[in-house]
């Protein structure tokens, strides 16, 4: 018998977006799929979470916080 992968991908309560340019570049951020701001560094990142009573003790756990474009290390644009 065969295992196969399952389709669904969780969503989570944290979507970091890709870099945008600017001075400073910067990062959009959502929440529950809505956009509530913007984050220049990883810090802004845990502020969002910790307004919205969300705690994080792993920000690579995709099931809290979903990186894309990169991953939490990227604030440059590429």
């Amino acid at each position: 018998m065969t295992e196969v992968a399952s389709p669904y991908m969780s969503r989570p309560r944290i979507l970091v977006l890709g870099v945008h340019p600017g001075d400073p570049p910067f990062r959009i951020v959502e929440v529950d799929g809505e956009v509530v701001g913007r984050a220049r560094a990883i810090t802004d990142v845990l502020e969002v979470a910790a307004a919205f009573g969300i705690v994080v003790h792993d920000l690579d756990d995709p099931d809290v916080v979903r990186w894309v474009g990169g991953d939490k290390f990227t604030w440059q644009p590429r």
